[in-house]
């Protein structure tokens, strides 16, 4: 059943919940975008109650801002308090994964565990980046000049689903069926929100990549998990850092798995994820 969370400053987050077992909230990527996990939600519910939630600005919330990281952390915290939650796991994916591991670190006395999927790690942008664009640009194919074009000029709203589709075919390993994949992601569209990723994106690349981040992650106690598919575009050594700084860490690498890594190794995907969860104790 959907719900309404209203944050101290008034506005309104779309947010649902399905399964039994201790509370595990999720946070989507982006920035911008909005949860498109409901197929996750479902294969852990024997195992956890997820809660599932569109950022400010974002898919079925109010689309107002402002949008900043810190207003982001006090909206998580606001769809805990609405659920009544005083500790809670956290699964995050790609920006969601920065976003869980920020309220980790600022929070660490309400988080349990943390799961951290398809994130880029606590260095600078500029160290994984480029070789990204290049994997990026390869994964999309015979389609770059379109998606070059669509990026160059501006677009309807139908333009925009177009323009994310082809982007987003890129972060599946099968080719055969990574256009249908992101297609289904697009499906329903919302909109993407560019203010709200411009606005994130700008702030993340400010603090990111400092040592005292680094000092923070190295102090930071709650057990994580972290899953990536192993051939991401994202180059999956920018994670190796956080990797070395959390105390207490696991990681998974799944095969032949890309960005959604749910998607394209579901099985191993739920036993890793929901072996971490169901080991959970308070």
């Amino acid at each position: 059943m959907d719900e309404t969370v209203l944050t101290e400053d008034g506005i309104r987050l779309w947010a649902t919940r399905i399964g039994e077992g201790e509370p595990v909230v999720f946070c989507h990527g982006g920035p911008g975008l909005w949860d498109t996990m409901a197929d996750v939600a479902a294969s852990l519910a024997a195992v956890a109650t997820v809660y599932r939630w569109d950022q400010r600005g974002c898919g079925r919330s109010e689309r107002s801002g402002p949008y900043s990281v810190a207003r982001t952390l006090a909206d998580l915290d606001a769809v805990r308090a609405h659920f009544g939650l005083e500790r809670m796991a956290l699964l995050g994916h790609s920006w969601g994964a920065q976003l869980a591991l920020r309220y980790a670190l600022a929070y660490p006395e309400r988080v349990t565990k943390l799961v951290y999927v398809s994130g880029t790690g606590i260095d600078l942008g500029s160290t994984w980046h480029e070789a990204y664009e290049r994997n990026l640009r390869r994964g999309i194919g015979e389609h770059v000049a379109r998606w070059e074009l669509l990026g160059s000029m501006d677009r309807t709203d139908a333009e925009d689903r177009e323009l994310c589709v082809l982007q987003w075919s890129a972060d599946f390993v099968d080719r055969d069926r990574a256009l249908q994949h992101a297609d289904d992601m697009a499906t329903p569209w919302f909109g993407v929100n560019f203010e709200c990723n411009a606005a994130l994106n700008a702030e993340d690349k400010r603090d990111w990549g400092s040592p005292q981040l680094r000092d923070r992650c190295a102090a930071l106690e709650v057990p994580t998990l972290i899953v990536d598919g192993a051939e991401d575009i994202r180059p999956r050594s920018a994670v190796d850092s956080l990797a070395q700084a959390l105390p207490a860490v696991s990681r998974v690498s799944l095969t032949g798995a890309g960005h959604l890594p749910w998607v394209e190794d579901p099985t191993g995907f739920r036993s890793a994820v929901g072996g971490f969860l169901s080991g959970y104790r308070a």
